[in-house]
């Protein structure tokens, strides 16, 4: 998470923490972290891994995913232009940060013999070229235009089956529960 969403994380924190009238001491007992990290986290001295707010938000009886929402005062448009340079090779992130959603463009073929296995749900789209993707052992060509929707777990690997194939990847974030309506 960015400083800025790491400060906005502290104030809802806090919130939350009045709200149930509990003390920092009671939520370093429930959580295992130390009052004076929790107090740093308040205040916007610390950054708290996922791990930790993981931690936090059980101990006061949510989710990490509910204290970012509650953190996120501020609507974020961001533009992420085609020239971006801090990807690797071959990948072009379509979102900056963390968000609940991450997206991701592949140029090309990429390490085709990895296996895939998310938490959440995906989606495979194919911008130019065509794909084959092996999906729970069923074996599926993707052309120009067409989509796969994978659900979470769902075992897969794909490679670009033409030159100058551009697939895009849209999933929801691994730190996101799907919850059943």
């Amino acid at each position: 998470m960015d400083d800025k969403e790491s400060v906005r994380v502290g104030v809802a924190i806090r919130r939350r923490r009045r709200a149930l009238s509990l003390t920092l001491a009671a939520v370093s007992g429930r959580s295992g972290l130390s009052v004076p990290f929790l107090s740093q986290i308040e205040n916007e001295r610390a950054r708290p891994s996922s791990n930790s707010l993981e931690r936090v938000a059980d101990a006061l009886g949510t989710t990490a995913v509910e204290l970012l929402s509650a953190a996120d005062a501020e609507r974020i448009v961001e533009v992420v232009r085609a020239d971006h340079s801090d990807n690797p090779p071959g990948t072009r992130n379509l979102i900056k940060g963390q968000h609940q959603l991450h997206a991701l463009e592949f140029l090309g073929d990429h390490d085709s013999g990895r296996e895939f296995q998310h938490r959440n749900d995906e989606l495979m789209y194919v911008a130019e070229g065509a794909v084959e993707v092996e999906a729970d052992g069923t074996a599926y060509r993707l052309a120009r235009g067409d989509s796969l929707f994978l659900s979470g777990g769902v075992r897969h690997r794909w490679r670009a089956a033409v030159p100058d194939t551009r697939v895009l990847i849209v999933a929801v974030a691994e730190h996101i529960k799907a919850e059943p309506e």
